[in-house]
């Protein structure tokens, strides 16, 4: 099954609902990775909600979701691109007591210090400035934290159902448009408007139906007398741009003492990309290629990770 985000227009225009189906990539993020799973699912959620959130943007460039907290996850972090390429990463409290169920107040906000940062990044070049908006961690899910921002901070009534496990994050995004409706050619014209329906039907919706539904069948599940128009579907893809070569250059700058001195400790030098966790070996050899000029290195990043 293709990873990807759906969107569909009820008749009269006024509600939109999107679905998103993240199963490949969001098990290629995992991968090098081993989040405690109440962190998983809750990154999980986080992620499937970025895909929700950028596919409605008009912006050549990135939508970053933060969470930042007070409790066992210091920090939690999204990047989805206007290509529909997503990472996502967390940071854990050193010595942090992780609780056995754990939920985003628990995790995130044990003291009600945590935030929640939205970052809009045009691309380098852009005309463009780079948007952040701050809202508390209010809420006791991340559903309801997104909905209070888009509220509050974009006035767009919006409904948000996020669920994730080791091997899906998905979602179901529906938002109150703006304007007076209209009516899609070739639909029948509802009597009262969308968005009180839509809503009362989502709200049925429980957590095994999102993970293990198909878009198109949690769709017509809940919608069935609906008139909906599809749009096309977006294909998402899990992406870190972290490279063997980047990777190298971050260790040059460390100078050959002290690669040295790492390797006299241990046979090789190993690191792993901050965000996605990937792993890279360098061994005696690889490290010498480090200070060799960078024209001159041979080219390894056909066998990134040793």
């Amino acid at each position: 099954m293709t990873d990807q985000l759906n969107k569909y227009l009820f008749a009269d225009q006024l509600t939109r609902a999107q679905t998103v189906e993240l199963s490949a990539s969001w098990q290629t993020g995992l991968s090098h990775q081993s989040y405690p799973e109440p962190v998983r699912n809750l990154l999980g959620e986080l992620t499937a909600a970025a895909v929700l959130l950028a596919g409605n943007l008009k912006l050549d460039g990135s939508l970053v979701l933060q969470a930042q907290g007070d409790g066992p996850i210091a920090l939690m972090v999204v990047e989805c691109s206007s290509e529909f390429n997503i990472r996502a990463t967390v940071s854990l409290r050193e010595g942090a007591d992780m609780p056995a169920e754990g939920n985003l107040q628990n995790l995130l906000n044990t003291y009600d210090n945590g935030k929640f940062i939205v970052v809009l990044e045009p691309k380098s070049g852009s005309d463009l400035q780079p948007y952040q908006g701050i809202v508390p961690l209010e809420g006791d899910t991340l559903a309801e934290v997104l909905e209070n921002y888009m509220k509050h901070s974009e006035q767009l009534d919006t409904k948000i159902f996020l669920a994730a496990n080791a091997e899906k994050a998905n979602g179901l995004l529906l938002q109150r448009l703006p304007g007076t409706g209209g009516h899609i050619e070739g639909t029948d014209a509802p009597e009262e408007p969308s968005w009180d329906r839509a809503q009362q039907l989502a709200a049925t919706v429980k957590n095994e139906e999102l993970l293990n539904l198909p878009a198109s069948e949690l769709i017509h599940r809940l919608f069935w007398q609906e008139d909906l128009m599809q749009l096309a579907p977006t294909d998402l893809n899990w992406h870190c741009p972290c490279t063997r070569e980047r990777v190298a250059d971050m260790l040059s700058m460390l100078g050959r003492e002290e690669i040295e001195s790492i390797l006299s400790e241990q046979e090789q030098v190993e690191v792993s990309c901050n965000f996605c966790g990937k792993p890279y070996q360098f061994d005696p050899v690889d490290c010498a290629q480090l200070f060799i000029a960078k024209s001159d290195r041979p080219n390894s990043d056909n066998d990134s990770v040793h």
